[in-house]
């Protein structure tokens, strides 16, 4: 889970281009393409060379977000509440979820016609 907590983009970039160009092998490497940013009223341009743009484009790619639990089983949603429920469908995952399920299928293959037709 992301502890970073600023909230002006433009600067959350600039920091990111502080920390990685002091490692940036050609420095005075043509760029591959700029970044135009604008935020609170500032607006920036951030030459992108060829190790910045790799950067960034690897940091972008390794980010999850903290809400990411996966996909739903049944209907391939992607909104699992904390508790691994489907917002969507209404199936709750994980070892519970399954230990439910289970037990839901053994009552429906014992009594096909539903709870109604059950013994009590």
């Amino acid at each position: 889970m992301s502890t970073y907590r600023l909230t002006d983009p433009a600067d959350a970039l600039r920091e990111f281009v502080a920390r990685v160009a002091p490692y940036d092998p050609e420095p005075d490497a043509p760029p591959v393409g700029v970044l135009d940013v604008r935020s609170a009223g500032e607006a920036g341009t951030i030459p992108l060379t060829p190790h910045l743009a790799r950067a960034l484009t690897e940091a972008l790619a390794g980010y999850r977000d903290p809400a990411d639990r996966g996909a739903c089983a049944g209907c391939g949603g992607r909104r699992l509440d904390e508790n691994l429920h489907c917002l969507d469908c209404g199936r709750l995952h994980g070892v519970l979820g399954q230990v439910i399920a289970d037990r839901a299928e053994q009552v429906r293959l014992r009594h096909p016609a539903g709870p109604a037709e059950a013994p009590r």
